[in-house]
């Protein structure tokens, strides 16, 4: 054996040393797309089946702190995380969503009325309802939460049989 080849099978046990103890940490890795769960674990929701990433988001909805601001000090926005992510999985979430329209909490029901308006918006829904989705034609605020939640029930009854199908 040379020596350039000695030098070749060092580094690859070191490097196999490496490899073998980041897989042995308690630490999750550091992906994009993961998600905290309980301080503790994380949880990337690509992974999980389908209705457990729905149910993670529906219990995320009325968490005033799940949400992530953009556009600086002089121009904050907030970005609604869970409705967001219910909104992108689309016509899947309906049913769960609007499970959430008999809320309560006011501010979980202005998040629940906008996935369900992204939601709703999904090209497989826009495709059998010949491109009708919930439009809310108000502001999401506490004020209007009685007219988008009366918006959200007329659409669902209207599509309801797309659900009964599947």
């Amino acid at each position: 054996m040379t020596l350039g080849a000695a030098r070749w099978q060092i580094l690859c046990l070191i490097l196999s040393g490496v490899v073998l103890a980041a897989c042995s940490t308690q630490q999750p890795a550091k992906l994009s797309g993961i998600i905290i769960v309980d301080d503790e674990s994380a949880v990337d929701p690509t992974y999980l089946p389908e209705q457990k990433t729905i149910a993670y988001y529906i219990r995320k909805l009325p968490d005033r702190d799940y949400v992530q601001s953009y556009g600086g000090e002089e121009h904050p926005r907030f970005w609604y995380s869970a409705a967001e992510a219910l909104g992108a999985i689309g016509k899947p979430a309906v049913p769960a969503l609007i499970e959430r329209l008999d809320t309560t909490d006011s501010y979980e029901l202005m998040l629940v009325v906008y996935a369900l308006m992204l939601a709703s918006q999904d090209p497989e829904l826009l495709a059998t309802t010949n491109g009708n989705y919930l439009r809310l034609d108000t502001v999401l605020i506490d004020d209007t939460n009685h007219e988008n939640r009366r918006r959200a029930r007329d659409w669902w009854q209207r599509h309801l049989h797309l659900w009964s199908e599947s």
